[in-house]
């Protein structure tokens, strides 16, 4: 009899000290922290797709480790994280970002998101915003005119991507080198760093992990009407979206917000196809310092 190949133990997305946490809903959470430094501590969330990680936000942790605490989150079902088969929803990953701003960073932080982790870190801040001192979106989702399918068919298109006859098959497609060759690709410019195709294709092969992207997938992870929900309940935490061209999120109701609430701002780094972090280093960090300094 044949045995499956052995899966290599995943790496570190980051250079930095590694833990985790214990919660009841979502097991084991895995946690990248630089503790030196001074100042207001920040935390990062990675983004939602087939293959995230800490890696995704390696750039931001680099430049600001060693002059103010730093904390990156793996998300439930991702990267380090527990990756057991559960109902992955928008609540779950906000607990879970709230469990580490609570009872680990336990002070005002400054919280910083990708793509749909930043619906996760608007529920955070609204459920603890003693822990949130401001927040900062880059590519945020939820303010695209485009509709979501409602939720009861996002549920059975999981009941269809999920089925255990194909899922595990139907996931190996989108999580193919090819595919994140593609799909990543497709949010850079020129070509994505070989290394963080490499990250992403390991960390998309570990044990588990077809079940929180397959929910992803079905579009149950997003908010309906995000921007009345969750982004305009935000009207006294400082708010900077970082948002210019992205392949797979759209913008029409951001500027709306931003006109109406005056704790809120909108900056534009382009050219870059969302993760600045990546193409655009040095300006992302001149926004987000002239930000943090209120200025």
């Amino acid at each position: 009899m044949s045995q499956s190949p052995q899966i290599p133990p995943l790496p570190e997305a980051l250079n930095a000290q590694r833990a985790e946490l214990r919660t009841a809903q979502a097991g084991r959470i895995a946690y990248y922290h630089a503790p030196a430094g001074e100042g207001r501590p920040l935390v990062l969330v990675h983004s939602i797709n087939a293959a995230p990680s800490s890696y995704e936000v390696k750039p931001i942790f680099e430049h600001y480790a060693g002059r103010r605490p730093v904390y990156s989150i793996e998300l439930p079902g991702f990267g380090h994280s527990e990756r057991a088969d559960r109902p992955y929803s928008a609540e779950l990953y906000a607990n879970a970002i709230r469990v580490l701003l609570e009872d680990v960073v336990q002070a005002p932080a400054d919280l910083l998101a990708l793509s749909l982790s930043t619906e996760f870190a608007a529920r955070a801040a609204l459920g603890s915003p003693a822990s949130v001192a401001s927040l900062v979106l880059i590519s945020p989702t939820g303010f695209s005119r485009r509709p979501l399918p409602p939720m009861g068919l996002g549920r059975g298109l999981h009941g269809v991507l999920g089925a255990p006859l194909w899922s595990q098959g139907l996931y190996d497609l989108v999580a193919s080198k090819r595919s994140i060759r593609y799909y990543l690709g497709k949010s850079f410019r020129g070509q994505p760093p070989q290394a963080f195709l490499d990250y992403a294709y390991a960390t998309s092969h570990q044990p588990g992990a077809r079940y929180a992207p397959l929910i992803f997938l079905s579009t149950q992870l997003f908010t309906r009407n995000a921007v009345d929900k969750l982004y305009a309940r935000l009207t006294k935490l400082p708010v900077l979206a970082i948002a210019d061209r992205d392949p797979y999120v759209t913008f029409e109701e951001l500027d709306d917000l931003v006109s109406r609430q005056p704790n809120w701002q909108h900056e534009t780094l382009a050219p870059h196809l969302g993760l600045p972090q990546w193409e655009r280093p040095e300006a992302l960090f001149e926004a987000l310092d002239r930000f943090w300094a209120g200025g």
